[in-house]
């Protein structure tokens, strides 16, 4: 079992993280990469796709978003939130639609974002870079 905190793995019939402290809640497991809950039967997270058996490097898969095509348009309709559409963040691409890229700060700062691979599609991925 992993906090859901920090990470680490905890020791058997631990009440709280020995690392970080926090409490841990009675008989749930939680990804270790992400902190999503898993269930014990579990050996891969549903959220971020890290192995939980520990057999291999965990790596959370990439978005199925590319990051040129993101990128290009975040710099050619950014200030519409198109990026935010076809990454399958609706609900910002939204907000961005009606304020006009939040007056073109929040475009600016989403552009630095995709620029240097910081940006996130809606379920937390990186974006693919084929």
């Amino acid at each position: 079992m992993y906090c859901r905190q920090c990470g680490k793995k905890l020791e058997s019939n631990a009440a709280y993280c020995v690392h970080c402290g926090v409490k841990v809640p009675g008989g749930n497991q939680y990804c270790y990469n992400c902190g999503a809950q898993t269930k014990p039967e579990q050996d891969v997270c549903l959220k971020c796709g890290v192995s939980l058996t520990g057999k291999t490097t965990p790596t959370p898969y990439s978005s199925n978003k590319e990051w040129l095509t993101t990128l290009l348009l975040c710099i050619f309709v950014g200030g519409l939130g198109v990026h935010r559409f076809y990454t399958g963040k609706v609900g910002t691409g939204i907000l961005m639609l009606f304020t006009a890229g939040g007056c073109g700060i929040w475009w600016l700062i989403d552009l630095i974002m995709i620029a240097t691979g910081e940006f996130k599609d809606d379920q937390g991925r990186p974006l693919r870079k084929d």
